[in-house]
């Protein structure tokens, strides 16, 4: 099955998981500030739908940003944002 018509953030690559290269890029999105710290998330929907991946393949996503100190699933709220920028150049 081709990926050609991937609207998705990012080329997904063969031989590596999805939900890797998902975590992999919202990681660097939050560390660039994209989604700075207290942020919400998108909705799972949303992820899925702008990477080209099913809502699993986001819940899996977003489970290794928790397990990485980066976010907080938060009930009736989504996943927050919890890391801090330690370079102050970023400010």
């Amino acid at each position: 099955m081709a990926d050609d018509d991937n609207e998705g953030r990012i080329p997904l690559r063969r031989g590596e998981y999805r939900y890797v290269q998902v975590a992999d890029d919202l990681e660097r999105r939050i560390r660039a500030g994209e989604f700075p710290d207290d942020s919400v998330l998108p909705r799972r929907e949303d992820l899925a739908s702008e990477y080209g991946v099913g809502e699993m393949t986001v819940r899996k996503s977003l489970g290794v940003l928790v397990g990485r100190g980066l976010l907080r699933a938060m009930p009736s709220v989504g996943h927050v944002v919890i890391w801090q920028c330690t370079d102050r150049a970023h400010e």
